[in-house]
């Protein structure tokens, strides 16, 4: 659907949070461990069991393109959420990275490692990886490839990750965006901004 057609001239930016991938997504792990399932929970593509929610489809079907990191759980999600769009792969919204901090003795759930790590990016661990201001500045750059695709088609869709969707978000936000949703720990969640 034209928005623009309507009246209405609103930019609709829909940021979709990919389905489960086909990886364990809670196994307990020591420092070591979490280290090795970073990698491969970065190669998983999605699990076949995971489809979307049939209002997730209902509210993409129209889209002639949906963008997406690239990544298989990412892209595939993309591929069967909305199988007759064009998808367009960029690595630019790729997840922000995580690092496995060396705590030994310690074996917790993958989920609880998550959170130590994103906790400790955010206060400066980046061993090797993307930091937190270069992760900001990519969001921003995320944002303006988002808004120019929803001035020109009215609406667009991201279907990328988690914790870089609500960074985007944030961006969002501070450019007069109005948001629908909340960004959750949840696969297919999707939060909607909107900005006449």
């Amino acid at each position: 659907m034209d928005r623009r057609a309507q009246g209405t001239a609103v930019m609709r930016i829909i940021l979709i949070r990919h389905g489960r991938p086909a990886i364990e997504t809670a196994p307990r792990k020591n420092h070591h461990g979490f280290r090795s399932y970073i990698d491969e929970y970065e190669q998983a593509g999605l699990d076949p069991a995971s489809a979307p929610p049939e209002e997730l489809q209902d509210l993409v079907k129209e889209l002639a393109a949906v963008f997406t990191s690239g990544r298989a759980r990412a892209h595939e999600s993309a591929k069967v959420l909305a199988p007759k769009a064009e998808l367009i792969a960029n690595p630019l919204f790729a997840e922000a990275p995580l690092a496995s901090p060396r705590i030994p003795l310690l074996r917790m759930k993958v989920p609880k490692w998550a959170v130590v790590a994103r906790l400790l990016w955010h206060a400066g661990y980046r061993p090797g990886i993307e930091g937190y201001t270069k992760a900001r500045t990519r969001a921003s750059e995320a944002a303006d490839i988002l808004m120019a695709r929803a001035r020109e088609e009215g609406q667009v869709a991201l279907v990328a990750h988690g914790y870089f969707n609500a960074m985007i978000g944030r961006v969002l936000r501070r450019r007069g965006f109005q948001r629908t949703g909340a960004h959750r720990v949840r696969y297919w969640n999707a939060v909607i901004y909107e900005r006449a």
